[in-house]
């Protein structure tokens, strides 16, 4: 993982959803570190510069470095709620990372080939993206920053099940998936354009005779 973040954060004591307002008010963001058999610590970051990270979708999937007094600590982004229409951070949820220990946590799909795909190159068909990210398992320093997801080979009415991603080294899905089960959920496939197919029957209608 060649990138690396770190986010500036100060204990917080004073507590309680009055707090919080204030706090938000003020431009910062109330938040928590928990986990790795310690107690769990508030605590206070700045607004805009969490902001300023969020901007790199590598965030989400990152050993974070958190500083707070004269700790430092290893964390992954575990939870973070936003405000429903205004783009402002309400909390967020910081999980504390041991080398020893694995990790669950979303990564993001990247998808390969979509403009040459042959359903849609050859044949005219759409892309249709299920989901955009997947929970998975492993140790810190086999997180990926995201998982590769190739289609050049689907064609119309084909799609890739969550049992189909090719994972990197020492990353399993968070979840055990067996093919054709139905927790084994379509993440992308394709299809034909809107009005690219004829209307069931519509050869029918045309040649039958009005009464």
């Amino acid at each position: 993982m060649s990138v690396t973040f770190e986010l500036k954060a100060e204990p917080r004591g004073d507590l309680g959803k009055g707090a919080s307002r204030r706090l938000r008010r003020a431009g910062k963001v109330p938040a928590i570190v928990y986990g790795g058999g310690q107690d769990p610590q508030p605590l206070v970051l700045n607004h805009l510069d969490v902001l300023n990270q969020l901007k790199n979708e590598a965030v989400y999937s990152h050993v974070l470095t958190l500083k707070f007094g004269e700790r430092s600590e290893s964390v992954v982004l575990r939870d973070m709620q936003r405000h429903p229409f205004k783009p402002t951070i309400l909390h967020i949820d910081f999980l504390r990372v041991s080398a020893d220990r694995k990790l669950r946590v979303h990564v993001p799909l990247h998808f390969l080939n979509e403009e040459t795909a042959r359903g849609v190159k050859q044949q005219g068909g759409i892309v249709s993206r299920a989901l955009i990210d997947v929970e998975i398992t492993c140790l810190p320093k086999d997180l990926p920053e995201f998982i590769e997801v190739d289609i050049l080979e689907l064609g119309i009415g084909d799609a890739l099940h969550l049992s189909q991603i090719s994972l990197p080294a020492g990353v399993a899905l968070a979840t055990q998936i067996e093919a054709g089960s139905e927790q084994d959920i379509v993440v992308v496939g394709i299809h034909h354009a809107k009005g690219g197919e004829e209307e069931p029957g519509a050869d029918t209608a045309a040649a039958t005779p009005e009464a």
